[in-house]
């Protein structure tokens, strides 16, 4: 992912320099203040010293979305979001209360939740494409700490 902003950054220098064309230029000048911005998130997310995601016989920690007890989670599920010819998998956390997590959630999953519900996503998902293992593992591991959970399919 950084290497594809990297790449993006690049080329709205190039864009910017080589300013042959309007549309050269408004591209250099949208692409290179946005692709630097997600460089920068990126490279923290990177250089941080605490995972994304956390299982432990108490619950689930990640990095975006807070922490939850296993009491709090129905059940987990790998959804599948297609758009186009592509498609992104997520491990969704289907809760008991999501209104009770979203008063206590992160700004940014607040804000998103009504987006999402539309999707047919509820406010706890976490992408796969960020994580070491696929999704399978870690549902696994999550049956692994808490053996009573339910996986939704």
């Amino acid at each position: 992912m950084l290497a594809g902003s990297l790449v993006f950054v690049a080329l709205g220098i190039v864009f910017l320099v080589a300013h042959s064309t309007v549309k050269m230029t408004v591209a250099g000048v949208l692409a290179l203040p946005f692709f630097g911005f997600c460089s920068v998130i990126i490279i923290q997310r990177l250089l941080r010293d605490r995972p994304e995601l956390v299982l432990d016989d108490a619950g689930v920690d990640h990095v975006r979305l807070g922490r939850f007890t296993w009491e709090e989670i129905a059940a987990v599920r790998i959804h599948e979001q297609r758009v186009r010819n592509t498609s992104q998998r997520f491990v969704e956390l289907v809760l008991h209360d999501p209104d009770a997590y979203l008063a206590r959630a992160p700004k940014p999953v607040r804000r998103t939740a009504s987006m999402n519900a539309r999707l047919g996503f509820g406010p706890a998902y976490i992408a796969t494409n960020t994580l070491p293992v696929p999704p399978e593992a870690v549902l696994g591991a999550m049956r692994r700490h808490h053996p009573g959970l339910a996986v939704q399919h």
